[in-house]
């Protein structure tokens, strides 16, 4: 199937549109969820539960991928899709973000652990200084075993070549959100290097995998805007990036802002992905913004945590007025988990440390933050987007 992105409708008045992003393993109807299946599992579901959601993309990382079991061994089992029985489109992220998070929770360059979305899924085991960079790229300790190894853009190109997802991610330095704005800067122009050089090792391995160029430059306008223009300039030559990446810290009070800085500028034909970014008022203030694909591990972590997402917001489960609730976790909701399963069984599962209250509540997570941006979609199509924003938020945030 051919790659590409077709814009289906804009929402006059702001930067949100819907669209479809064609790839080798079907299409993207777009503003999409991606899930997070960090070692090509998505914690406590099968891809039949993911189906089910209605999750059209699975994204796995090659940090994680390349540790355990290896990026030639997923290869050889026929690429990520066919190892994790997923018929769907995939994606990889670089693996630089956990190469410095799980190689140093600080450092000079280094990153804390919510500075993309607060993606990492596993807690580091090994204790292992601080990741080290340079021109080249990052070297590093394994938090498995100690081993040392070092990222640089070939690198991380190559191993998501052999990982073999259809949409990949260029090597970027994610900062800390607490750097300074000269070391934002010093961090901005090596990832522009390393952009550049992971273009040209994408487009020498060939294939038809896409690659997303990622936007940096923290919380400070001129380096997002800088970044965003380098970045378009060098998609404008033949072959250049498929889409782009938005990387980075952001809070709520300014993830708005500052990602319509960057779409404002970006290229309008080639998709934009918001990197670990998941929660449901920012995946709105996202769409609106521009973008059109999200990935982050909160619908499963919450899950796992009993942390349940309502229309009226985040509920937990495990609140004693849950107890003998015999009423599905969301009235309307038409999960698998809701059609069939109550609160108070839920909570029971939950005090009774049994392994399926997590996939449960996870199922209907899933199924809620895929649903949203279904909905989004069909706002977008239907001009009825600020009333589905309006009212959704205003419920919404009457959180427990």
């Amino acid at each position: 199937m051919e790659n590409y992105f077709t814009i289906e409708k804009k929402l006059e008045g702001t930067l949100a549109r819907a669209g479809v992003v064609g790839t080798s393993h079907g299409l993207i109807k777009t503003p999409t969820f991606v899930s997070v299946g960090t070692q090509a599992t998505v914690k406590s579901l099968t891809t039949d539960m993911l189906k089910s959601a209605g999750s059209q993309v699975v994204l796995a990382n090659t940090y994680h991928l390349y540790l355990e079991p290896g990026d030639e061994l997923v290869r050889d089992a026929g690429g990520l899709g066919k190892f994790m029985n997923w018929d769907g489109p995939t994606m990889t992220d670089s693996g630089g973000f956990q190469a410095f998070s799980l190689g140093a929770a600080f450092g000079k360059g280094g990153v804390s652990k919510v500075a993309r979305g607060d993606m990492v899924e596993e807690e580091s085991t090994f204790e292992a200084p601080l990741a080290t960079v340079t021109e080249d790229g990052v070297s590093f300790k394994s938090h498995r075993d100690g081993s040392e190894h070092l990222f640089t853009p070939e690198r991380s190109i190559e191993i998501q070549h052999n990982i073999g997802a259809d949409i990949i991610v260029a090597f970027d330095e994610c900062t800390s959100p607490h750097a300074s704005d000269a070391y934002q800067k010093e961090a901005l122009e090596r990832t522009h290097r390393w952009a550049r050089r992971s273009l040209e090792k994408h487009q020498a391995l060939g294939g038809p995998q896409q690659l997303l160029g990622v936007v940096q430059g923290g919380r400070v306008r001129e380096l997002r805007e800088e970044s965003a223009r380098f970045l378009a300039e060098l998609s404008t030559s033949s072959g250049g990036f498929d889409g782009f990446g938005i990387g980075g810290s952001f809070n709520k009070d300014d993830i708005g802002t500052a990602v319509g800085w960057v779409n404002a500028l970006l290229p309008e034909h080639k998709p934009r992905h918001l990197l670990g970014i998941g929660e449901p008022e920012d995946i709105i203030n996202g769409v609106e913004n521009g973008c059109d694909m999200f990935d982050c591990v909160t619908p499963t972590r919450h899950g796992r945590t009993g942390s349940l997402h309502t229309r009226e917001g985040r509920i937990n489960i495990l609140n004693s007025r849950y107890r003998k609730d015999l009423a599905p976790v969301e009235e309307g909701c038409d999960c698998c988990t809701c059609a069939h399963y109550s609160r108070a069984y839920i909570a029971h599962l939950f005090r009774a440390g049994e392994m399926l209250a997590g996939t449960l509540s996870s199922i209907h997570n899933m199924r809620f933050v895929v649903r949203l941006t279904e909905e989004l979609r069909q706002a977008i199509l239907n001009d009825t987007f600020a009333d589905y924003k309006n009212t959704f938020l205003a419920r919404y945030k009457r959180a427990e």
